[in-house]
């Protein structure tokens, strides 16, 4: 007998189909975020879609959202805010993080640029395309922003060139260190700054039309009622730290691309970390690590197929897992949600998040480009 008839013989052959994966973004669940932001503060929002919108799609999640209501865009890179003028996206856009080099095109579609020191005010008066500024003031988060003791020169030096039609100062901001802490003193500490520093800004002779400082959870537990915007950026996405019923807004979907039995003693995957007890099922799901699957979440993780959560068993590799079907009839093919909103008994981003010992924003990043997005509830 030789080798091919002896495996033939001994295993039973795996059935294989070519998978399908698929990121499904709900904008409708968009929509739904932002009106339940609204419904309860009285600011303006700021939709945050940086990061292609947390890696929901920059364009499309940014159109749901001013249909909504969001009059403000906000995005973390030039390259971030050109994309969306050039998707047609007409409101007010703010992006933080730029060189000297993209003001020129920031200027020309008009998007607003943060200010923290005199020397990036005054490349950006340098660059006459440029017409509108926000001033960010480091209240504590220490991570970007004017320092304090610094403040009043760079007001002072805003208002100049303000008043010589170089510039106009629009906004007033920071950022909060532990905004999704309720009961943070550091928040009421770092508002106060914020207030302090408007008032200095006030006395310098500017009167910006917007003042932020709030993102999602600090939106809902500051009270901020001088702050006339806040920024919505995870709450956008469902991720949901105020208790409002937010809608999770993406479900990351496959289908099993072969299924195959193994016996007791037998090992899955790399190392046989895993090594069957009982004779099983097991079903491979085309998504691994460089599709945005933590590969330390596998001990822990699980998904849904058939209506049955299945453990991942073995070692996440690059472009696959393995799943423990146990003795269900499973055939490739058969649909597999690796996380949802939860109301089908799946997992969700949280939940992979907590296998990940990280935060659902780095899940829903984390989805490569390798997954196509598909768009659902469109506006009619």
């Amino acid at each position: 007998m030789n080798l091919v008839q002896s495996l033939s013989r001994h295993r039973p052959a795996a059935r294989g189909i070519a998978g399908l994966s698929e990121a499904v973004v709900d904008l409708s669940a968009v929509r739904h975020n932002i009106r339940a932001f609204r419904s309860v503060i009285p600011q303006s929002v700021m939709a945050v879609v940086k990061a292609d919108a947390f890696g929901h799609g920059a364009a499309p999640v940014a159109r749901a959202a001013v249909e909504a209501g969001a009059s403000w865009l906000g995005v973390a890179r030039a390259d971030e805010a050109l994309q969306l003028r050039a998707a047609g996206l007409t409101v007010p856009i703010l992006t933080w993080l730029y060189d000297a080099a993209e003001l020129m095109l920031l200027g020309d579609v008009d998007v607003d640029v943060s200010v923290s020191t005199i020397a990036e005010l005054q490349r950006v008066v340098s660059n006459p395309a440029v017409r509108h500024v926000h001033l960010k003031l480091d209240t504590g988060l220490h991570r970007s922003g004017s320092a304090p003791d610094q403040w009043i020169e760079l007001t002072r030096a805003a208002a100049h060139y303000e008043a010589l039609g170089a510039v106009t100062v629009r906004g007033i901001w920071s950022h909060l260190s532990h905004g999704d802490r309720p009961d943070a003193v550091q928040s009421r500490h770092q508002l106060q700054l914020l207030r302090t520093g408007l008032v200095l800004a006030n006395r310098a002779g500017l009167q910006p039309t917007v003042v932020h400082l709030a993102n999602s959870a600090g939106a809902i537990t500051l009270d901020a009622p001088d702050c006339d915007l806040v920024r919505i950026g995870a709450g956008l996405y469902g991720i949901d730290e105020t208790g409002l019923g937010l809608r999770p807004a993406m479900r990351l979907m496959s289908k099993l691309a072969q299924v195959r039995r193994i016996r007791a003693g037998e090992g899955v995957s790399y190392g046989h970390d895993f090594v069957a007890d009982r004779d099983t099922t097991v079903a491979l799901v085309p998504l691994g690590y460089a599709d945005g699957i933590p590969r330390v979440a596998g001990a822990q993780a699980s998904v849904l197929c058939r209506g049955v959560r299945m453990p991942v068993i073995g070692r996440i590799a690059m472009d696959q897992f393995v799943v423990d079907a146990g003795d269900l009839p499973v055939e490739p093919g058969e649909p597999v949600t690796i996380f949802g909103d939860g109301s089908r008994g799946e997992p969700t981003a949280a939940d992979w998040a907590a296998w990940a010992g990280t935060i659902p924003h780095e899940i829903y990043c984390g989805i490569g480009s390798r997954v196509p997005r598909r768009y659902e509830g469109a506006a009619r």
